[in-house]
């Protein structure tokens, strides 16, 4: 039987937790958030480390506004940068200090502690220890269980959105603009495909970091939102400009556990493994503090030119073993386990895909160019981060535009309700058989590998077009896989993470210019076109 609601949310870190709660406390509204998960507080915001932007003491939004610009190379767009600034602090201090109760850390008087991170003017950033993500996620799951208008699906994988261009029974449906009236959603534990209706709909899927081989994201970062919302035929913008964190865990066997940039933000430096300090030779205005695209380039070019393996992030020289132990207890006990012990010895590090700056585009409200359809979080792009993001803005601008969509919505009257018999259930045309795991797992490995090597920190037209042709080629393959497979949550994360890989590819090629984030090594050459076979350039799903 269809699931029939209000507000369908699909994804419930920051920003889908604000906005369920926004829904549901203030205007009543019944909500169903579906995670693809077993535990509802598992999402990319758990697992954000550093901090929260709010408003440090010598503060203002103008302040603010203009670091969030520096940082994003000149592509933010300047309303968007407004909102943030203003309302982003205004609401950590209501929302997650005095409503949801988040125990930031603060000094020996109470008052609440800021810290310094790379491209801030001012220390600004609040957080609890180096596990901020994690405390704001379970603050808010833990609001959502109170509330009896609000249902949370844990191990539901959405599948596809429900459009009426796509999927009504009206052949006339055609003719109309593309509405979102809810998604397909497989029960992993059933393994039936259910219709969930809504005439509002909240994409909050996160980020995409798992197309490449290395990445600080969790498992779930497959690029399933924006993969959805592409196929619906909602307008994406910005998809090459991918944030490469430039410090990451570099040992061998280990995964690439993020350092956070606040180990810098607290006075740690960077040093190749022969002692020697570079980051003023590449950014002496900023130094080790230099926006985040910067800094891994200049890791990156490090490693490449004297052959490094890895540099090394130094915070042992610089504060007290019993102090980095207390500030950065989750980063000391994770690289330990890795025989590192950070309060007596530098950290080696390398940069690995991070942070998704573009996205499904959304207005001021987070709505998208489909009626009906929502987006917010690192799954939008809402312009605030351009094309390089702001250490710590993404969790401010999951709490803005979770909280905007949450408000739009409620005062909204003009979304219809669909008829359940209006939307057909879903056809399985796949044959019982589980989709073989080893063939999942080689070509997700194979998508990741495209990635790393040709779409990576730096890029040039050879590498876009030899990953061009390989994702074409693969695609056809996982397209067959998916229609000849039972549905699975990894079936249907392997053909979205191909589908995002597919969208970040694409937008990197046709964008010859250098900025931020997309560092194109030939930046316009002379002859673009005949470098490759145009026929590539085809989109396979359309």
């Amino acid at each position: 039987m269809p699931i029939e609601t209000d507000v369908l949310i699909v994804g419930c870190g920051i920003a889908g937790a604000t906005a369920a709660w926004r829904l549901a406390r203030d205007r009543q509204r019944q909500v169903t958030v579906v995670t693809r998960v077993t535990d509802a507080d598992e999402s990319n915001t758990r697992y954000a480390q550093g901090g929260i932007v709010a408003r440090g003491h010598d503060d203002s939004p103008e302040l603010l506004a203009r670091d969030v610009k520096a940082a994003g190379a000149g592509l933010c767009l300047p309303e968007a940068v407004r909102i943030l600034a203003e309302e982003g602090p205004n609401l950590v201090q209501r929302q997650l200090v005095e409503e949801a109760g988040v125990e930031f850390d603060r000094d020996a008087g109470g008052a609440l502690l800021y810290t310094l991170e790379g491209g801030h003017s001012v220390p600004r950033v609040l957080h609890v220890g180096d596990a901020t993500g994690r405390a704001i996620e379970l603050a808010l799951i833990a609001q959502l269980r109170e509330l009896p208008n609000v249902t949370l699906l844990t191990s539901a994988t959405a599948v596809d959105l429900i459009t009426s261009s796509h999927h009504a029974r009206d052949p006339l449906a055609v003719y109309q603009p593309v509405t979102c009236q809810g998604a397909y959603v497989l029960d992993q534990k059933g393994g039936t495909v259910q219709r969930v209706l809504a005439p509002a709909t909240v994409l909050a899927t996160g980020g995409l970091g798992r197309i490449y081989r290395y990445t600080t994201n969790p498992e779930g970062a497959r690029g399933d939102g924006l993969a959805m919302a592409y196929r619906a035929s909602a307008r994406v913008v910005n998809a090459e400009y991918v944030q490469f964190h430039p410090t990451t865990l570099a040992v061998p066997g280990a995964d690439n556990f993020l350092i956070s940039e606040a180990v810098r933000g607290e006075g740690g430096r960077l040093y190749s493994p022969d002692g020697r300090h570079f980051m003023d030779h590449y950014a002496p205005r900023w130094g080790d503090l230099a926006p985040r695209d910067i800094v891994a380039r200049a890791i990156h070019q490090e490693m490449i030119e004297h052959g490094y393996p890895h540099v090394l992030l130094d915070l042992a020289g610089q504060m007290a073993p019993t102090r980095i132990r207390e500030r950065f207890p989750t980063i000391y006990a994770t690289c330990l386990q890795a025989g590192v012990d950070i309060s007596a010895e530098p950290i080696p590090v390398v940069p690995a895909a991070h942070y998704f700056c573009g996205g499904v585009l959304v207005d001021e409200w987070g709505r998208t160019t489909i009626e009906g359809l929502y987006a917010v979080g690192e799954v939008s792009c809402t312009g605030v981060h351009g094309a390089n993001r702001l250490a710590s803005t993404s969790l401010l601008e999951g709490l803005v535009w979770g909280d905007r969509a949450g408000r739009d919505i409620a005062a909204r009257d003009d979304l219809p309700r669909v008829a359940v018999e209006e939307v057909p259930p879903w056809e399985d045309v796949g044959n019982n058989a589980l989709a073989d795991p080893v063939l999942v797992y080689r070509d997700r490995r194979n998508i990741q590998h495209v990635m790393w090597l040709y779409v990576g920190l730096l890029r040039n037209t050879r590498r876009l077009a030899r990953a061009l042709r390989e994702l074409s080629h693969q695609w056809e393959a996982i397209d067959g896989f998916y229609r000849a497979t039972r549905l699975s949550d990894d079936l249907i994360g392997l053909r979205n993470l191909a589908q995002a890989a597919w969208v970040v590819t694409r937008a990197a090629w046709h964008n010859r210019q250098s900025r931020g984030a997309h560092f194109r090594e030939d930046a316009q050459p002379d002859d673009f076109a005949s470098l490759y076979d145009q026929e590539a350039l085809e989109d396979p799903w359309v």
